[in-house]
């Protein structure tokens, strides 16, 4: 018996991770912002403009292609699923009493918050392969040099933006304000990753604001992962002190009513 009753909650865990599964992939909004717009971004750009394919002295000798373009596409989608997919699925579900629903149900209306980030989780994971697949298949860019630095900088910065969406999913009062909202968040952050300027070509205080954003944190170690060099301890240190704050900031206000 303790048996059968300890598995139920992991059943009904997993039939709810099915079943948003399911519901994300019938939404093909969510699917071409998260990943079909950052893929197209990364070929037109990579394609049109031709001096992202030639060496760049700004940034090293490297190619705008290398690293910098598939990184911010990379942080482009993390970015859209951490604040506009999670803010505005929780924001329906809290609407429609989804989550009040839940608590009489063997599963606690926390898993579902359990299932939102696991679900696009793997969203990012897919759309950094998709990165570093049309990256070599389309500009010969290698691989990450620094495989595991890479992940574990990947890891952190998602938690830290996903911590943020949870901040941002206690606060918008509705669906409809959880896209507006995330907007006007996510662009000054994508500024500082360097997303329209690339950080060597920004001015010292941009740059030293940036290392420490959790975008900023995010796109430079990674780069510097995905070109073979070792990420600066302050963006590691900075991406996990923001995965800690904001994850357990986000739980902690995040409303269920």
């Amino acid at each position: 018996m303790p048996a059968t009753t300890s598995s139920a909650p992991h059943g009904a865990l997993r039939t709810l991770l099915w079943t948003e599964t399911k519901l994300y992939l019938r939404e093909p909004l969510t699917t071409f912002f998260t990943l079909a717009l950052p893929l197209g971004l990364l070929l037109i750009l990579g394609n049109a403009i031709p001096g992202f394919r030639d060496p760049d002295p700004s940034l090293g000798g490297e190619r705008v292609v290398d690293t910098h373009l598939p990184v911010m596409m990379i942080v482009l989608s993390v970015m859209i699923s951490a604040f506009s997919a999670i803010p505005a699925a929780l924001a329906v579900y809290r609407e429609r009493g989804v989550l009040r629903r839940m608590s009489v149900t063997p599963v606690a209306p926390r898993s579902l918050l359990l299932t939102q980030l696991l679900l696009n989780l793997a969203t990012s994971v897919v759309a950094v392969i998709l990165m570093i697949v049309a990256g070599a298949l389309a500009f010969g860019t290698h691989v990450p040099g620094r495989f595991p630095l890479f992940a574990l900088t990947f890891l952190l910065g998602v938690c830290g933006l996903f911590g943020l969406g949870l901040c941002l999913a206690a606060v918008v009062p509705s669906s409809r304000a959880a896209g507006g909202i995330g907007s006007v968040v996510t662009f000054p952050l994508l500024f500082l990753a360097g997303m329209w300027v690339p950080r060597e070509l920004m001015p010292d205080i941009l740059r030293k604001i940036g290392d420490f954003t959790p975008t900023g944190a995010f796109g430079q170690a990674m780069r510097d992962a995905w070109a073979g060099a070792t990420p600066e301890a302050l963006h590691l240190v900075v991406l996990a002190v923001w995965a800690v704050g904001a994850t357990a900031l986000g739980v902690r206000a995040f409303r269920w009513e």
